[in-house]
């Protein structure tokens, strides 16, 4: 079943995504896919709930520095860059509903999201691997 937001008097649908399985270290990790330039731009906006061990995934085409904000994100949230060799580059720590850009330390092609502070609560940070990540 589609799911209509609405905003700005206009409807947005988001489909279902994909959803595939990522471990990092012994936590395992339920991520929808956003691969699209449609998917990654609306992300988890608008949601108001993100289950504890579950995030979403960004897959770019290409390796560059790819930013993030959190303009109608209501959830406060986490995000690790990851480079193609599934190591995290480096965790952000990001506000809800912010237009503060975040950042990768260097060029990378995925991106991780999850709650606020589950990187930190598991002990992980830049150098950790994230696999399951499907290469390109």
């Amino acid at each position: 079943m589609a799911l209509f937001l609405a905003t700005c008097g206009a409807f947005l649908q988001a489909e279902p995504l994909p959803s595939i399985s990522l471990q990092a270290g012994i936590y395992k990790i339920q991520a929808e896919v956003a691969s699209t330039p449609s998917s990654r731009q609306l992300g988890l906006m608008y949601r108001v709930y993100l289950p504890a061990n579950d995030g979403m995934l960004f897959i770019f085409e290409n390796k560059d520095t790819h930013c993030f904000w959190m303009r109608n994100t209501k959830i406060p949230l986490a995000i690790a860059f990851i480079g193609d060799d599934g190591k995290i580059v480096n965790i952000e720590e990001m506000k809800p509903m912010s237009d503060d850009n975040h950042c990768p330390t260097a060029p990378i092609r995925y991106a991780l999201e999850m709650n606020q502070n589950w990187f930190s609560q598991k002990g992980l940070s830049a150098g950790n691997v994230i696999s399951g990540i499907p290469r390109r």
